[in-house]
């Protein structure tokens, strides 16, 4: 069974770190399956900074969007509130770190 990772990034420097390590990962176990939760002041980072790497696997909180006045754009997927997110996936089995 393929590893499966759920990154957090809740600034502008943890999601470039969540980025390379999703990048890195990618190379280690080729079928892992990553997201990366974006929320707080990560979220404009993402939005504005597109990488079509990484995109995929984005999963940006729209209570931070909300909070922000952010438009996320339709290419890149959201939830509802990220700690909800994380913590659904945790109790699935996912392993949680934080970038």
């Amino acid at each position: 069974m393929p590893p499966k990772v759920v990154l957090h990034a809740p600034t502008e420097n943890a999601l470039a770190r969540a980025r390379s390590n999703a990048r890195n990962a990618l190379k280690a176990w080729p079928d892992v399956e990553i997201e990366i939760v974006v929320n707080a002041d990560a979220v404009r980072s993402a939005v504005a900074q597109a990488d079509p790497e990484t995109d995929p696997m984005l999963r940006i909180c729209e209570n931070s969007l909300t909070a922000r006045a952010i438009q996320c754009p339709g290419t890149i997927q959201t939830v509802s509130a990220a700690m909800t997110h994380i913590a659904e996936r945790q109790a699935k089995g996912w392993a949680y770190i934080r970038a």
